[in-house]
């Protein structure tokens, strides 16, 4: 698939505004049949340049801690990194170059739980060699139009 067009970045900009606009609106919006936009949603999507979620405050659903976990690692960070993203309370994993090797966020029900998971699930994930737990105090800001800039 090629780069996403001036009209893909406003069906999306439209779509991260409201997830739930229907077709017609997105179209009337973006200046394009609602036949068009459906076409070009479902192109984004299976092409995996978008998804269409639920985005969610976790501390409205009962989920009391969230924090950024910065490891360090020895040997090859692939496979620390991908037993990080098969832990359920791990949302979001990257590769890094600096001060960690990979950093994780989770979300957690309490601190008890965050213990748990940092000293007994990701300590003991070979290749981890030190973490840094970063509770998030406050969330300040949180979007996701990063991608139509």
């Amino acid at each position: 698939m090629s780069l996403p067009d001036s009209h893909d970045k406003a069906i999306i900009a439209e779509l991260q505004r409201d997830g739930r606009a229907s077709y017609a609106a997105i179209g009337h919006a973006v200046g394009l049949s609602e036949t068009a936009v459906r076409n070009r949603v479902r192109r984004l999507t299976d092409a995996g340049v978008m998804q269409i979620v639920a985005v969610t405050d976790p501390t409205q659903l009962g989920f009391a801690r969230q924090a950024m976990i910065g490891i360090r690692a020895s040997g090859a960070l692939e496979p620390v990194a991908e037993a990080l993203a098969a832990l359920p309370e791990v949302d979001y994993v990257v590769i890094t170059a600096g001060s960690y090797d990979v950093l994780a966020e989770v979300v957690c029900e309490s601190d008890a739980h965050l213990l748990e998971l940092v000293s007994g699930r990701i300590r003991q994930i070979d290749g981890v060699r030190e973490t840094d737990t970063l509770m998030y105090l406050k969330l300040q800001q949180q979007t996701y139009a990063w991608g139509v800039r």
